[in-house]
């Protein structure tokens, strides 16, 4: 999943990311990186939580652009721009939010599709949550609720 992950960003990457002079060339490969791992920390850090019903919702609901979880990737990744990169604070935030709403849309919409079994609900977060256990009768649970 975290590869695919890695992917996703980096097909989104192109204005964001690339083709932007505010992220030196040697500093690209890092960059898309940190946005994977920033996406991660948050998904992650709902699970770790016990925010599980709301990370359910959110998978639920695309059309939800607005949504807390995306605002913290967001600044998340904001904030390791410009902490590392030294990309000034408006700069960070408009790269920022070029890339990580576009992935995170299509993670959505990619956990929704048959073909794509890494970027399932479970999938995602049994990875998240270090494979331990079968959580897919607490997800059934959690969706009908």
């Amino acid at each position: 999943m975290f590869e695919k992950l890695f992917l996703l960003v980096k097909n989104n990457a192109g204005e964001a990311v690339m083709n932007n002079p505010a992220i030196a060339e040697k500093h690209r490969e890092a960059v898309l990186n940190d946005a994977s791992s920033s996406i991660i920390e948050v998904l992650k850090g709902q699970v770790e939580g016990g925010k599980l019903r709301d990370l359910v919702k959110y998978f639920q609901f695309t059309g939800i652009f607005e949504n807390p979880l995306i605002t913290s990737a967001v600044n998340k990744f904001a904030n390791k721009l410009n902490n590392f990169y030294g990309i000034d604070s408006k700069d960070a935030m408009e790269v920022s939010k070029k890339l990580i709403p576009p992935v995170m849309q299509e993670m959505i919409k990619q956990s929704k599709g048959e073909q794509n079994k890494e970027f399932a609900l479970s999938a995602i977060i049994s990875k998240l949550n270090g494979n331990i256990g079968d959580i897919s009768l607490l997800l059934n649970q959690l969706k009908i609720a």
